[in-house]
């Protein structure tokens, strides 16, 4: 079995670099033995191996030219040599013994694709104690893919945890450690150890990898750890905002979010207006549809048509579709006398004594896209009682948005609470990314 992901940067010439030691050419024999601090008894084991690497490297450059018959040759060589590479891994006593002998393994290992010598190699070089101390942490990451491929998960997940807490950012790393650690039994352990080493990356100024953060939503979400699933999502979109990872976030959202109808209401507003919708029809179908049933034609005639009209023209909806043609038909029947009745309500709406009449009326106007004077009744509304204060907060928050206010409409966010709050945390990251490109 191989690793998770192609792993390009272990390869037996990467190990040797980062060692610093040669791929051949050691030069052990009895005479030398001690003033390079080998043990006899692994010059003796190690002669074998060195001479039969000598005639195996001779095929090397075709073999690297896409040549398949040195390739097989090479493999076939390598695998012939394996029971001997084993004799000078047993040998091994000091810690030169042990440089070599590691470095003996990966290189035959890479040669034969055996990930197990190539893991118990890796392992006899961090064994050794001729690393240098800035080294291990990469030996570290690559005892931990190694360990991955050979589904020996526990070891990887301790290796992949020692990494990144030293400070490695390789890609596949933090992807590594959540799986290792989900297929090791310990996915919430896994996912602790995820957010450390993104918060560490952040903290030093690093970008985070987008594959950190897609991997660990991916593992939350199959353990079902709800508030970690949202909390990755988010950094997520955070990170590496883009039409995808907005759907992604927004999904994760609306299934652990326990939101009731309104607040997914304003979910959908902000996939709306952060791009969420506009992915391949194929993956948002759902959303529109569930969009326009939250809206109701009856109560948001002129959101509903103008989703359903967005849905069809993108192909997420289709024409053909007997439900969606009737609710844009029950809606739009509506819109004209709707419309015409709001401005002569406004007066009563901020004068009456409950701020649910004025926050309704306010709902009716941001749903035909009058973003100034809901904002105004949305205030009236905050300043009476009988209003749901954090639905309030939340549809002046979008109102503000609408036109530009992005300060206001991210303090007003800012003070959503309860089910709500990580709607309106996805509002203040819309906020956060249209900023950035301002």
């Amino acid at each position: 079995m191989r690793g998770l992901f192609r792993f390009q940067s272990g390869s037996a010439l990467a190990i040797a670099v980062a060692a610093g030691v040669a791929l051949s050419g050691f030069g052990l024999n009895a005479a030398h033995a001690q003033s390079k601090g080998n043990s006899k008894e692994f010059v003796a084991a190690a002669g074998p191996v060195q001479a039969k690497l000598k005639d195996l490297e001779k095929l090397k450059p075709k073999a690297d030219a896409g040549d398949a018959a040195a390739k097989a040759e090479l493999a076939a060589g390598a695998k012939a040599v394996t029971p001997d590479i084993e004799k000078a891994l047993a040998a091994a006593s000091t810690g030169k013994d042990k440089i070599i002998a590691g470095q003996y393994a990966v290189t035959v290992g890479g040669w034969s694709d055996d990930m197990a010598l190539r893991k118990r190699g890796v392992q006899a070089m961090l064994d050794s104690g001729e690393l240098k101390p800035d080294q291990i942490p990469t030996f570290q990451f690559y005892l931990g893919n190694f360990a991955y491929a050979t589904e020996d998960y526990a070891t990887a997940a301790t290796a992949l945890s020692e990494a990144a807490k030293s400070g490695v950012t390789d890609e596949q790393l933090v992807p590594l450690l959540v799986e290792s650690y989900g297929k090791a039994g310990k996915p919430a352990e896994g996912l602790t150890a995820a957010r450390a080493a993104i918060d560490a990356t952040k903290a030093a100024g690093k970008p985070v990898p987008e594959s950190w953060l897609s991997r660990s939503v991916v593992v939350a979400y199959n353990a079902k750890a709800g508030p970690q699933t949202i909390d990755f999502a988010k950094l997520l979109v955070e990170e590496h905002p883009s039409k995808f990872n907005w759907l992604n976030a927004s999904q994760m959202v609306r299934t652990f979010g326990n939101l009731d109808p309104q607040a997914t209401l304003d979910l959908f507003r902000l996939m709306d207006r952060a791009g969420a919708l506009d992915n391949d029809p194929k993956f948002v179908s759902g959303e529109f549809k569930e969009y326009i049933e939250a809206a109701d034609p009856r109560r948001l005639p002129g959101e509903v048509v103008r989703v359903a009209d967005k849905g069809l023209a993108t192909g997420a909806l289709s024409k053909s579709d007997q439900w969606v043609q009737e609710a844009r038909t029950n809606a739009s029947g509506r819109i004209a006398a709707d419309k015409a009745s709001l401005p002569s309500q406004v007066g009563s709406a901020k004068s009456a004594a409950s701020g649910k009449v004025a926050q309704s009326l306010a709902d009716a106007f941001l749903n035909y896209g009058d973003a100034a004077q809901a904002e105004d009744l949305y205030k009236a509304a905050l300043s009476k009682a009988g209003s749901d204060r954090d639905v309030v907060l939340t549809r002046l928050g979008i109102a503000q948005y609408d036109q530009g206010k992005y300060a206001e409409a991210a303090q007003n966010f800012s003070q959503v609470n309860g089910l709500r709050k990580p709607v309106a945390d996805l509002w203040l990251l819309r906020i956060k990314e249209v900023n950035k490109g301002a």
